[in-house]
């Protein structure tokens, strides 16, 4: 029987299904009602005008750099301390915020 076969998953899924659903709905209270304008912003005077975080000189490419490098988000708040949730989250907002809009299309060769 299929179902006995994922058993395993099934558990597995059931285990964890409030959690998942809690952070799927945390998850989007913040990014729905986020504003990543109030926590990153691009200043000549600073790192050349790259975006970064608002009152640091931690850039946003370095915590999108790290977070794809695979260090969580307790991780970042560890090495800096100074940081918060929401201004990392802001710096995944502006990363989906400036690719939305992009299109890639094929070049031939």
């Amino acid at each position: 029987m299929l179902l006995s076969q994922q058993g395993g998953l099934v558990f597995v899924v059931n285990k964890y299904h409030s959690f998942l659903k809690k952070s799927y709905f945390r998850y989007h209270q913040l990014f729905d009602n986020m504003n990543w304008k109030d926590y990153i912003a691009s200043d000549p005077k600073i790192l050349y005008g790259k975006p970064a975080i608002k009152g640091t000189r931690i850039a946003v490419d370095l915590i999108l750099e790290k977070l794809s490098a695979g260090h969580s988000l307790e991780d970042l708040l560890q090495s800096y301390p100074h940081l918060n949730r929401e201004q990392i989250f802001a710096c995944l907002a502006f990363a989906a915020d400036s690719i939305r809009t992009e299109i890639v299309k094929e070049v031939a060769a």
